[in-house]
């Protein structure tokens, strides 16, 4: 089974974690296992000849996450700014630390709860059922595919992005945290610059729309808070980008739980348990981990796991490995929707837990009501592909069978 280490070995131990093909043809998770074991704080190499502190264990993880004083976001957040300076630094609140994260963020997240709960929920809910129209229609789908758009969707009405461009926005995302899985012609690189660039120029695009004819819309609130505090349209723009990378890390985690359910036959139990379905809206993260990592650097020399870091050195935080971390989970590599005490890290953790989280589990949830009141079954029906990333973990393909109910069950809430 793929999430289950049986052992490594020197060839597993010697590979690149950083390598976006090992999530895709590998097992990142017996690597991780082993280094949780003998060497959670570890000095790694890449192959392009750079190097960085792999952070494995949960607790190490969650106190590299809490502590932005000793380890900064501010020269990036991801492996592909590894060795560079991200040019959305101070910008960004990804790569920004308090006291200016504590500020841009309280700025974000009140234009991110302008709709009520109740709205916000039933906009999501039209959307899942439109994804999954077809799916129950014809009775199979993949779907990866099939809610990959999602969470585009879901930030795009908040946005108030027309319709016509969610398809445009989607791909470009993807493409901005999986190109070795959609590259262009011109290869991974120019892949991720170019949907960088378009992604950037069509949120700039719409903040000049929206400064001229403002509305109710979440980019409209965003410019008018900014407006008054300073900060150029610029800051608006990277924001909105960040959010809607980060927002395509949020199918994999209904689709991975789904996968699972399908391969050990467990669905039928688990769809006639709706009081389980918020603890199965976190199992699903916590497994899946989508987000795969955070970079960060130190600001000074500090300890960590018994490991003396440097001042300016790389830090990169496994979440698959912390999320599989016996110390903290019983039982770690089984999918168990009934799991209580869950503290996974698939959100991140301290000041730069995703902004999107509340959100992202109302998704997730719904998707799960939806399907388990309108489908009795679901079974695998073809090979399960994984993303060739080492950002986001999730799924190219999850081809499923359906055995659909001739009356959906009430447990899919409202129309």
């Amino acid at each position: 089974m793929r999430l289950q280490p049986p052992g490594a070995t020197p060839a597993d131990l010697a590979a690149d974690l950083t390598d976006p093909h090992l999530y895709a043809e590998g097992e990142p998770h017996l690597i991780w296992h082993h280094l949780r074991l003998t060497d959670p704080v570890s000095w790694r190499s890449t192959a392009a000849g750079q190097g960085y502190w792999s952070i494995a264990r949960h607790a190490d993880v969650d106190r590299v996450l809490r502590d932005p004083t000793t380890f900064t976001s501010s020269r990036g957040t991801f492996l592909n700014v590894l060795g560079k300076v991200d040019p959305a630094a101070g910008r960004q609140l990804a790569t920004t630390d308090p006291p200016q994260h504590t500020v841009m963020r309280r700025s974000l997240q009140r234009p991110l709860s302008i709709r009520s709960a109740a709205d916000q929920e039933a906009m999501i809910r039209q959307l899942v059922r439109a994804a999954l129209g077809p799916a129950l229609a014809t009775g199979s789908t993949d779907l990866a595919s099939t809610l990959a758009g999602l969470p585009v969707a879901t930030l795009g009405t908040m946005m108030g992005v027309p319709e016509g461009d969610w398809p445009e926005l989607t791909e470009l995302s993807l493409r901005a945290v999986a190109p070795d899985e959609w590259p262009l012609p011109q290869g991974p690189k120019a892949t991720l610059q170019r949907a960088h660039r378009a992604l950037f120029a069509y949120f700039q695009d719409l903040a000049e729309e929206r400064r001229h004819r403002p509305g109710t819309d979440l980019m409209s609130a965003l410019l008018s808070m900014h407006s008054g505090g300073g900060r150029d349209t610029g800051s608006v723009v990277s924001n909105c980008y960040s959010l809607m990378v980060g927002a395509a890390t949020w199918s994999h985690a209904p689709t991975g739980a789904l996968v699972e359910l399908a391969a050990s036959g467990r669905y039928r139990e688990w769809a006639r348990q709706p009081e389980l379905l918020d603890p199965l809206v976190e199992e699903a993260v916590r497994w899946t981990s989508p987000a795969n990592h955070f970079l960060r650097h130190t600001t000074t020399e500090t300890e960590l796991g018994g490991r003396t870091l440097p001042a300016g050195a790389p830090v990169v935080v496994w979440l698959g490995s912390a999320n599989r971390d016996a110390t903290v989970f019983t039982d770690p590599y089984t999918f168990d929707p009934t799991r209580r005490s869950n503290s996974h890290l698939g959100f991140g953790s301290g000041p730069h837990n995703c902004l999107g989280a509340a959100l992202a589990r109302r998704m997730i949830r719904i998707v799960f009501e939806e399907l388990f009141a309108a489908v009795d079954d679901i079974a695998l029906a073809g090979e399960v592909r994984h993303i060739a990333s080492n950002f986001v973990a999730g799924y190219r393909s999850a081809p499923l069978d359906l055995r659909v109910r001739e009356v959906p069950h009430p447990t899919g809430g409202t129309p």
